[in-house]
């Protein structure tokens, strides 16, 4: 786990995401997810290139359900980009860092 990275549960989601005063990058993950592994040390790489003016969190879908049903989310991972409490951009499945970099910078 990392020191940049944000971990939230359905309880605590509307104010760490939907109330935060930056954008926020969610990461929708599972402990069994090989993909959501591989792209933890990309995000933990743009959390501390984006420190304070993005701010990256995790959801464990495993452990809070209520949340990824919310969202609709059918595949994992998936990123989504949250702006004033609203879903700004999605990528399902795991990408690049000049891919997710762009979709970060439309928001931020």
């Amino acid at each position: 786990m990392s020191e940049n990275i944000t971990h939230v549960k359905d309880s605590d989601f509307d104010t760490q995401v939907l109330q935060s005063d930056t954008p926020v990058l969610l990461d929708f993950w599972a402990e069994w997810c090989g993909p959501c592994k591989s792209i933890a040390p990309m995000l933990d790489d743009v959390a501390k290139e984006y420190a304070g003016r993005l701010k990256v969190v995790k959801i464990n879908i495993d452990e809070n359900q209520k949340t990824p049903l919310t969202y609709g989310v059918r595949g994992i991972p998936t990123l989504m980009m949250f702006k004033g409490g609203k879903v700004e951009a999605t990528q399902i499945g795991a990408v690049g860092k000049s891919q997710l970099t762009q979709m970060i910078d439309k928001v931020v």
